[in-house]
């Protein structure tokens, strides 16, 4: 789906790149112009739709390669579109206007460019991308943070372990520990982590049977 939808995006967008690119061609444009000539209601030279053209191959190109390839092709050319529309709004109506721009063109830029990127960072660029993005990384069946915690007990005997070392750890608050639970406990203080302290509570276990 992610990625049908960037196609189909892609293609729209080259579509219209292409018939404004070859409108300009069929209207013999001057090609270094800087007045223009008006095509679809912008303006253009012949350097104009070249660039239309090529865009428009790229994005279909692009589109068929696969997702990363339409995502990315999709992100540059959007953020090039707004840094055109941007530098070519600073040159209107001077003889540094060598792409013909007019006002027009400065808004169809701008949201051309917001289309791309928008249809680029689709099903890429969020906190909880869908199911079919190829851009989920394949980390196979969820697992909570209680199942991957190295600190948690991984077997029955140190989930029992850790049921003693409650118990004893009360006993002392309680001033009804066992001298084994006290000494115990005193051993568990040494280390921070709580698989240490399970560790350390397993030991005497280990110590009593050999």
């Amino acid at each position: 789906m992610v990625h049908t939808v960037q196609r189909v995006g892609a293609v729209v967008v080259a579509l219209v790149l292409l018939a404004f690119g070859l409108l300009g061609f069929a209207d013999g444009l001057a090609y270094f112009s800087t007045d223009g000539g008006e095509v679809a209601g912008l303006s253009s030279n012949g350097l104009l739709s070249t660039i239309s053209v090529v865009t428009a191959l790229v994005l279909v190109v692009t589109a068929f390669l696969g997702p990363r390839a339409a995502s990315n092709t999709m992100l540059v050319i959007g953020t090039l579109f707004l840094v055109s529309a941007l530098a070519n709004l600073a040159v209107l109506e001077s003889e540094f206007n060598l792409l013909a721009f007019s006002m027009a063109n400065v808004i169809f830029s701008i949201g051309a460019g917001l289309v791309l990127l928008t249809l680029g960072a689709y099903g890429r660029i969020s906190g909880n991308l869908p199911a079919d993005s190829p851009y989920r990384e394949d980390t196979g069946p969820e697992m909570s943070s209680e199942d991957t915690d190295p600190q948690l007990p991984q077997t029955p005997a140190e989930e029992a372990a850790e049921r003693d070392m409650r118990q004893a750890e009360l006993a002392v608050v309680e001033h009804r520990a066992t001298a084994e639970q006290q000494q115990r406990v005193d051993a568990m203080a040494k280390v921070r982590t709580r698989a240490d302290r399970r560790r350390v509570w397993m030991s005497f276990d280990r110590t009593s049977l050999t």
